[in-house]
């Protein structure tokens, strides 16, 4: 491995925890024990500072939009939904907001690979990211990505689904799964399998649409 590739993961009020903590993990050992050169640098990056993650967990991003670098790979994790009262948070939120959706759709017409992890795709569909794709997510949110655009074909009972350039999963703990297919992608699965093993994360099906 010749590089190290930079890997952003956006965070946002109410994010789900283990939507971008699972891939963080996986990204930033993946390979320390087999490669000379650590092939993975991942960072947070956030439109404000701090951010206040789903159940309270408090996090101080790296960068903020305005200053973030273009990453040859860059995460949307996902979290949220709609309150009592009909006010959407976190993704649900986010996927409205022009700021986060200018940033996401400059990051995709950059990088090398664009993810989505659960409710995630929600605003990678409405920045334009997913149109003529195929795409999953939380399977609770199924419809609400198919009601972004019908030219999104919507992939149900799936961990991920890989297009190419973007890859999505389905809910939560499925970006783990996805995040190891991403390191086989790029890596190699031997190194995906050992980084596995270290993690003692016995399940990540090769399957995928």
């Amino acid at each position: 491995m010749s590089t190290t590739r930079d890997v952003a993961i956006f965070l946002f009020d109410d994010v789900e925890v283990l939507d971008f903590a699972g891939p963080y993990e996986v990204f930033s050992v993946a390979g320390l024990r087999t490669l000379p050169q650590k092939p993975f640098n991942v960072f947070t990056v956030a439109e404000k500072s701090p951010i206040i993650a789903r159940n309270g967990l408090t996090i101080i991003p790296d960068y903020l939009l305005e200053d973030c670098p273009l990453a040859p790979i860059f995460l949307v994790p996902g979290g949220g939904g709609y309150r009592a009262d009909g006010t959407p948070f976190g993704s649900r939120r986010e996927m409205h907001n022009p700021v986060v959706l200018e940033w996401v759709q400059k990051q995709a017409n950059f990088a090398e690979l664009s993810l989505s992890v659960c409710t995630g795709a929600l605003i990678l569909g409405q920045a334009g990211v997913l149109e003529g794709l195929k795409a999953t997510t939380h399977f609770k949110a199924l419809e609400g990505l198919r009601a972004i655009s019908p030219h999104i074909e919507v992939i149900e009972n799936i961990r991920y689904v890989d297009n190419g350039k973007v890859i999505l999963s389905a809910g939560v703990s499925a970006g783990i799964d996805m995040s190891y297919y991403v390191v086989s992608k790029l890596l190699g699965e031997e190194l995906a399998n050992e980084a596995a093993q270290y993690a003692q994360y016995d399940y990540w099906p090769p399957a995928k649409a």
